[in-house]
């Protein structure tokens, strides 16, 4: 048996109607039900700044694609629940897999990662910003006391979610300290 992980190309946005596609095919067939366990659609929490509001949204982690548990058999009879699931549709098929051989399944850690950013496991929490920033790039500062400022990033702390950006204050560098998104990148 080869019970695992598998990533299933969809699609896109059609991953949520192939999931309870699946998951019907499970309530009404009980052979289904004993190879496949179960189906998800990773998202991820994503921090969003719309009109000046902080707002928390879900985000695809894997646009176009859907994971599979399943348990293959080592015989032929793993193409029955591999083309009952290629047979749905907007499934274009599975990730991994050669014509005619069984796909292979996600590894251990592969899964880990995706189980621990969809807060599915905990995992070492580090924000992730809606944009990336890098040293000495310039941004402007769009929400807070140091509203409408503009300066260069000296310092990022990833675990905290925040910046120092040395901005003119007086005609002299200050640092500031900002959080990701009270800043937005300049475009020149």
């Amino acid at each position: 048996m080869a019970k695992g992980w598998y990533i299933v190309h969809t699609y896109s946005g059609y991953e949520q109607k192939i999931q309870r596609t699946i998951e019907k095919m499970r309530e009404m067939d009980p052979e289904f039900a004993l190879n496949v366990f179960d189906v998800k659609v990773p998202v991820e929490i994503v921090t969003e700044i719309k009109d000046g509001k902080k707002k928390e949204v879900k985000r695809k982690l894997l646009p176009g694609y859907i994971l599979v548990e399943i348990d293959f058999p080592e015989d032929a009879t793993w193409k029955n629940s591999y083309s009952k699931i290629k047979r749905i549709q907007g499934v274009t098929g599975f990730v991994t897999a050669m014509p005619g051989k069984k796909p292979l399944p996600m590894s251990a850690l592969e899964m880990k990662e995706i189980m621990q950013k969809t807060g599915e496991m905990p995992a070492e929490t580090t924000f992730r910003p809606k944009q990336n920033f890098t040293v000495g790039e310039e941004v402007k500062i769009i929400d807070g006391p140091f509203e409408s400022f503009t300066g260069s990033i000296e310092e990022i702390d990833t675990v905290k979610g925040r910046m120092r950006v040395s901005v003119e204050i007086f005609g002299r560098p200050t640092p500031v300290e900002v959080e990701y998104f009270q800043v937005e990148k300049v475009i020149l």
